[in-house]
């Protein structure tokens, strides 16, 4: 016999916490358009089109904290896990504002190109990458350290630049320019152009898959998405998608990429079927991953439950990159592995959120883990 309970008023688990309004006496913003997360204290930053200022929200409360000093129409924001620092493009102004992280104050504004409209940030090389888009004829990047906020290099680029990312795989920034129908390949180490890729009509947005090192482009005018190999920077395929795609979201449990097109009013859904399994079969044992505790500083404890079998224990950083690897022979069904923070080489990671991933032939598992200072 089965026993179903229904609850009045309680119809899934999700729900409408509160509401944010701006503007108000704190922050005079209008038409927010731009967000990024600080994980290493739990903050949210929020720019907007117009009141020349950045909002701080409090995570765990959802109040307003601060407010800080910026430029007119802020269109795009990105953290520095290295240095705990938050980029504001101000495309009004042709500049970035550089934010503490800690004091939420303004450190400086550098100077960039002509309308700032996407940033990116290289945690591996400390580098912030500032896509300028209004000149249409002459695209660029600028490269920002991100240790002394200089400008070391402004790279030409397509027409129209319109969305960055960053490769951790193989030290590689793409550019989608939305005018010239490309997508510009950058060295990060030497700051210089490797390739240019053509794609389909005005790209628009772009997303990394680290499972299989695949480049996602979102063709805006054509209804298509181009994958790129991000080995060897060679078109792979081209997948007709809805219309109007303008946004992606990528999912590390099933490696499947989602689209989200505009002009249809639809999610595209695609998977990569040489990635990971994702209809695993059936046990009879449920498996179980559980890290503790989480946050941490100094050690943590992951702990699973699983069949038999080879399996291995990967931990990705924030962009997707692979920086600790375990591969285990499962003698029994529980057991548990120490970590402490460090990579493959031993060195100590920055504080921030890392994945910590179970591959197995029955069950893939991914766990958020956040590694505190």
């Amino acid at each position: 016999m089965v026993l179903i309970f229904v609850f009045a008023g309680m119809v899934h688990s999700q729900w409408l916490e509160t509401t944010i309004n701006v503007p108000d006496s704190l922050c005079g913003m209008t038409d927010p358009q731009a967000f990024t997360y600080n994980a290493m204290n739990n903050k949210i930053y929020v720019g907007g089109r117009t009141g020349n200022n950045v909002i701080v929200i409090d995570g765990a409360t959802n109040e307003k904290i601060a407010k800080i000093p910026a430029g007119p129409d802020i269109i795009a924001l990105c953290w520095n896990s290295t240095n705990d620092k938050v980029y504001c493009a101000n495309y009004g102004s042709n500049t970035v504002t550089v934010i503490d992280g800690v004091s939420n104050s303004m450190i400086t504004t550098i100077p960039v190109g002509k309308g700032p409209y996407a940033l990116v940030s290289n945690p591996t090389n400390n580098k912030v990458y500032c896509a300028n888009s209004a000149d249409t004829q002459n695209g660029n990047v600028t490269v920002i350290d991100g240790g002394s906020n200089n400008v070391i290099a402004t790279i030409p680029v397509g027409s129209n630049p319109q969305a960055l990312l960053y490769n951790p795989t193989n030290s590689k920034v793409y550019c989608a320019n939305y005018l010239s129908d490309n997508v510009t390949v950058i060295d990060v180490a030497t700051n210089s152009v490797i390739t240019t890729i053509p794609v389909d009509s005005t790209p628009r947005a772009l997303v990394y898959n680290p499972t299989n090192n695949k480049v996602y482009c979102a063709n805006y005018n054509s209804k298509t998405v181009t994958v790129i190999d991000g080995a060897s920077d060679s078109v792979m395929t081209t997948i007709t998608v809805g219309d109007e795609p303008c946004a992606f979201a990528w999912n590390l449990v099933q490696n499947r990429t989602y689209v989200a097109n505009s002009g249809s009013s639809s999610i595209s859904v695609i998977r990569d079927v040489i990635g990971i399994d994702e209809s695993p079969v059936a046990v009879p044992l449920q498996p179980k991953l559980s890290i503790s505790p989480n946050p941490f500083t100094g050690k943590t404890e992951i702990k699973w439950l699983l069949p038999e079998g080879n399996f291995q224990f990967k931990i990705y950083d924030a962009t997707g990159k692979a920086v600790k690897q375990w591969d285990c022979r499962l003698l029994k069904p529980s057991g548990h592995i120490i970590w402490s923070g460090t990579d493959d080489s031993g060195k100590k990671l920055p504080a921030g959120v890392y994945f910590c991933r179970l591959e197995n032939t029955n069950s893939n598992m991914t766990q958020k883990v956040i590694l505190m200072k």
